[in-house]
C-alpha cells in the first residue's frame, strides 16, 4: 500500500548544508549531516549541529536514530537514541554523539552523515490512574526475562533481580548493527 508522502517544512540554518535525504527507495530514515568538523577522542561526546530545523504537522514526531555503519566501523553512538523532535519544536536539530572506541579517535568532517531522521505519526493518549493493572502473560518480565543474551545474567546487590550488563568485564556498550554495507 503506497501513501502520499507527508510534507515537512524545513529551513536551512546553514545555507550550504545538503537537505536530509533517503539513501535508497524504501528507507525509513533520511540522513542528517553535521555542519561542524570535529575530532572525538575515546570516551568523548559532543553535540553536533545539523544545520536544519523543521516544522512537523500536528500528530507527527521525528526521531533521530544512529547510523549503524558509524557504530560498526567507528564505535560511534548517540547518547539519547532515539532523540525526539516534537511537532512544536522549531530549533535546529542537534545530535549528541559519543565515541565508544577505547583506543581510536573519530574525526567528523563538515557535511558527514551522522544520524538518520525518521518521521512517524504518533498517538496522544490519556493516562488513567488505577490501583492495579490487569494481568497479562508477560506480567513484570523485562530486561532479558525471555533469555537469549548471555550478558544479562548478573544479580543486583540490592534486589536480587537480574541486573543489566551482566558480569564484570562484559561489554557495557553492546549494540545491534546492520550487516548492510555503507550505513
Amino acid at each position: 500500500m503506497s501513501r502520499d508522502p507527508v510534507d515537512v517544512l524545513i529551513r536551512r540554518v546553514d545555507p550550504d548544508v545538503p537537505l536530509p535525504a533517503y539513501a535508497h527507495p524504501g528507507d525509513a530514515g533520511a540522513d542528517l549531516r553535521t555542519v561542524e568538523a570535529c575530532e572525538l577522542k575515546p570516551g568523548e561526546r559532543v553535540v553536533l549541529p545539523t544545520g536544519v530545523s523543521i516544522a512537523l504537522p500536528e500528530g507527527y514526531a521525528a526521531f533521530v536514530h544512529p547510523r549503524s555503519g558509524l557504530a560498526a566501523r567507528c564505535g560511534v553512538a548517540l547518547v539519547n537514541a532515539p532523540g525526539t523532535v516534537d511537532a512544536g519544536y522549531r530549533g535546529e536539530i542537534k545530535v549528541i554523539v559519543v565515541n565508544l572506541d577505547p583506543r581510536e579517535a573519530v574525526r567528523f568532517e563538515r557535511f558527514d552523515r551522522i544520524a538518520q531522521l525518521v518521521v512517524q505519526q504518533v498517538e496522544r493518549v490519556r493516562f488513567q490512574e488505577i490501583a492495579e493493572l490487569p494481568d497479562s502473560v508477560r506480567a513484570e518480565g523485562g530486561f532479558g526475562s525471555t533469555g537469549g543474551h548471555a550478558a544479562v545474567t548478573g544479580t543486583s546487590s540490592t534486589s536480587g533481580q537480574a541486573a543489566v550488563g551482566g558480569r564484570a568485564g562484559g561489554n557495557r556498550y553492546a549494540s545491534v548493527v546492520s550487516d548492510r554495507e555503507g550505513q
